[in-house]
């Protein structure tokens, strides 16, 4: 059964369990739902970098602060083309595309109705970041076929001003609940190593196992040092098992939610990366740049996989762009 009442106290046992068995949980929910062996992958691509008016503390794309990110105008959409057909290539199986706004304007909504449309065409899964939606441009996205759109909540409802002050926790919910509504899948998850506290990490995860609808892609990402913003002064390393608790209480929580383990994997041993799968994630970034932040080569990827016996999902050929029935931005995250 799909649960979206848990409680923080429910959620606080599970996480206190013994490793072994929180693995062992978690490990049952994920084999309930999804293939154990099988690794989805997903590229991203900033098809409009910095120059954003938010202040979100963690990202280097904010105009707020001096990280060395120029900004630079929306992509065209021969080059975003050319970046899907590369990233299905490689083996991807979803095509994201971030932008580095508060929200989009109308005039841009044409040219990004095209984008998804032609990469759909192309036979990948398309995910879209772009801020803040109304209903309107919902509809506009779901009318082009984006199969996913990612917002993500970032932290814990307690620790969300900490974080960013220009938009609130309930703006994000405000979009999440639009695009659940219109129809398109929801991306979202958060930022673990942000100076926050346990109890925020588990927080973050209820919010999300509370909704309305379990978010069918949940991304869980590490801290990545960024000079110049906020958070930085603050940022805190995640030691490796409460990495993997977050990852199992994820995976309880939301067990038929694909948990995507994203940006910090280069400061992940194999190791690591390995329990995380055994804790119940079953996603990853592909390619070696997730917006301003890198990521392991397709080389180090395949390596690692062949040494677990894992293998990455095959890519689903979608009979028509607008069909998107149910089957996942700033520096930091996805």
């Amino acid at each position: 059964m799909i649960r979206t009442d848990w409680t923080m106290a429910e959620a606080r046992a599970i996480h206190a369990l013994p490793l072994p068995e929180i693995i062992a949980q978690a490990q049952a929910a994920h084999r309930a739902h999804f293939d154990p062996t099988e690794i989805e992958t997903a590229s991203l691509l900033s098809i409009k970098t910095g120059g954003c008016p938010e202040d979100c503390g963690y990202c280097a794309q904010s105009a707020h602060y001096d990280t060395g990110v120029k900004a630079s105008k929306l992509m065209g959409k021969e080059a975003v083309l050319a970046a899907a057909q590369r990233a299905k290539d490689a083996g991807a199986q979803r095509f994201c595309m971030g932008a580095a706004w508060r929200s989009p304007k109308d005039r841009d909504m044409d040219h990004l109705y095209e984008m998804v449309q032609e990469v759909a065409e192309l036979g990948l899964e398309t995910c879209m970041t772009l801020g803040m939606l109304n209903p309107d441009q919902v509809t506009r996205l779901k009318e082009a076929g984006l199969d996913f759109y990612n917002h993500n909540i970032d932290t814990s409802p307690n620790y969300y001003a900490q974080i960013a002050t220009t938009r609130t926790m309930d703006d994000r919910l405000e979009t999440l609940a639009h695009v659940r509504k219109g129809g398109i899948r929801v991306c979202c998850g958060g930022i673990l190593g942000m100076g926050e506290a346990e109890e925020d990490r588990i927080a973050m995860l209820v919010t999300l196992a509370t909704l309305p609808e379990h978010p069918q892609s949940v991304p869980v990402n590490l801290w990545n040092a960024v000079d110049g913003v906020p958070v930085q002064e603050r940022a805190e390393t995640i030691d490796p098992f409460a990495l993997v608790r977050a990852v199992a209480l994820a995976r309880i929580l939301m067990p038929a939610s694909v948990v995507r383990l994203s940006a910090g994997r280069t400061g992940m041993s194999d190791e690591l990366q390995a329990l995380c799968f055994l804790a119940g994630a079953n996603s990853i970034f592909v390619g070696e740049q997730l917006l301003t932040t890198e990521n392991p080569s397709a080389s180090q990827d395949a390596a690692l996989f062949a040494r677990l016996g894992m293998r990455t999902a095959k890519i689903v050929p979608k009979s028509s762009p607008s069909e998107t029935g149910d089957t996942a931005l700033s520096s930091q995250p996805v």
